[in-house]
């Protein structure tokens, strides 16, 4: 098949490359570079089945393809509120184009959406039919809403133009090629402790998250995309921790006498985050498989060879 990724160039969306590569399709890979990286596809680069654009998609663009999956968007808030307006353009008309581009052309769309469109839940674990809890105005909302409308752009298509579509509400991921500065809490904590850094903990630590690996992640959208369940369907690991206990974890890893410090929580940071994978398992018959400390270890070792050339 020819399939299009984009944000290919991408923290998940390399990873996706490297095993539909791996399954020998055809892949091209769209991408503006604002937080992707040619490092991260540079082994497929001049591959006869490989072809990377460069292209915002914000802007439309025609190719031929069988599958779409839309990744492009910056996912963690230091890049995606670093220009909020370009954040929900990204959603929405990037969105638009790429569904136009599937009804065009008859390709299956698959959206990335985002465990964000929860919003800071009042239920838990959260289930797709929860409809969550977003504040419309705050300095996160151009992701969240941004991708709300993503989804609803998805089945407006779907009934309108009949437009074949898959949604995933993907949660916290994680390992190897996360990018140093996303702001994200794990690679927060690892850089911290490499570069022996006391370790920033927002709140008291109490609030909670759930970490995927990003092989697990990557298998659930490729399921997604193959199989006949539409969605959505929340793609995320159960296991829930606490921010306090992921810090331990990693200081204890890297850094044992690493210094914890306190600073407030963010507007509208979630208390509680844990996906309710129930359609997932029934439909996809996915789950994840890798044990936090396993993925820790593995993105561990990443970093420090890009951090500390170790």
């Amino acid at each position: 098949m020819r399939i299009l990724v984009t944000g290919g160039a991408g923290f998940i969306g390399s990873h996706l490359i490297d095993r539909l590569m791996a399954q020998g399709q055809e892949v091209i890979c769209l991408d503006n570079f604002y937080t992707g990286t040619k490092q991260n596809i540079v082994k497929w680069l001049g591959h006869p089945q490989f072809e990377l654009v460069r292209h915002d998609v914000t802007e439309p663009i025609r190719l031929e393809v069988d599958q779409v999956y839309h990744l492009a968007c910056p996912a963690s808030p230091v890049h995606y509120q670093f220009n909020p307006v370009k954040t929900i353009k990204t959603n929405v008309m990037g969105t638009l184009y790429m569904l136009g581009l599937a009804k065009r052309v008859g390709a299956r769309f698959l959206l990335a959406s985002t465990s964000e469109v929860y919003g800071d839940p009042d239920v838990h674990p959260q289930p797709e039919e929860y409809r969550g809890n977003v504040n419309c105005i705050g300095s996160r909302a151009c992701y969240d809403e941004g991708k709300r409308v993503a989804e609803t752009l998805a089945f407006e298509y779907h009934r309108e133009h009949h437009t074949d579509i898959r949604v995933a509400r993907i949660f916290n991921t994680y390992g190897p090629r996360m990018l140093e500065n996303d702001g994200r809490v794990v690679s927060n904590f690892i850089v911290q402790a490499l570069q022996g850094n006391p370790l920033t903990v927002y709140g008291d630590g109490s609030q909670t998250r759930s970490f995927c690996f990003v092989s697990d992640l990557v298998e659930g959208l490729i399921r997604l995309m193959n199989g006949d369940f539409i969605g959505p369907v929340n793609l995320g690991n159960q296991g829930e921790y606490t921010i306090l206990e992921l810090a331990q974890k990693i200081q204890g890893y890297i850094n044992p006498h690493a210094e914890l410090i306190y600073k407030p929580l963010p507007e509208d940071d979630p208390k509680q985050r844990q996906p309710d994978i129930t359609r997932a398992k029934t439909y996809l018959n996915w789950e994840p498989t890798i044990p936090l400390d396993d993925g820790l270890k593995t993105t561990i070792a990443d970093f420090q060879a890009r951090v500390t050339g170790t």
